[in-house]
């Protein structure tokens, strides 16, 4: 019988990393689909970091994610690109989690959706702060694009924390908007 854990049983762990204009990036993916991804960071070793334990036993990989490396190129570029096609192993969430990411996904590039209406999409209207807590739980930056979704008063609010983080969910919102301006 096969004692490991579900994370060790999954086969081909494997991670690149991508250089952006706005720092580094880290894909980490299993067979099943992309499993992390980090938010731009100063330093790859940064990225390292932030992608966890799995990194240290994946394989690094670059021709898996040649197609994804080449989206998020153009997304950084400002021009159009969809993630929606992108598989996703999101094993370790919750129905509600998944809901929620889902209902992220969905938000056109360029737009914005609040809490509010994320909890409603994911079948708990009442939840926004659970809403709020899975987009700061968000494995897939950019991916899901927890960015996209705002406070019900239009703030940014609920980024990361300090002004800087506020600043990068900005900085994505005006690239997308640059790109639906194409």
């Amino acid at each position: 019988m096969d004692t490991e854990s579900p994370d060790r049983r999954i086969a081909g762990i494997q991670y690149d990393l991508v250089e952006t204009p706005l720092g580094w990036m880290g894909l980490l993916a299993s067979s099943a689909g992309l499993r992390r991804t980090t938010l731009p960071q100063p330093t790859p070793e940064d990225v390292i970091v932030l992608l966890g334990e799995e990194a240290a036993d994946a394989d690094h990989s670059p021709e898996r994610f040649h197609c994804l490396r080449r989206s998020i190129e153009r997304y950084f570029a400002a021009q159009a690109v969809s993630f929606l096609d992108e598989a996703t192993d999101l094993h370790h969430a919750t129905a509600f989690q998944r809901a929620a990411w889902a209902a992220c996904r969905s938000i056109p590039a360029g737009e914005t959706r609040s809490y509010k209406w994320l909890a409603s999409q994911a079948g708990r209207p009442n939840a926004s702060r659970a809403a709020g807590r899975t987009m700061a739980t968000n494995r897939l930056p950019v991916i899901v694009p927890c960015h996209r979704v705002i406070a019900s008063d239009g703030s940014l609010g609920g980024f990361g924390r300090g002004a800087a983080q506020l600043n990068l969910k900005r900085r994505l919102l005006d690239l997308e908007a640059k790109a639906m301006e194409r």
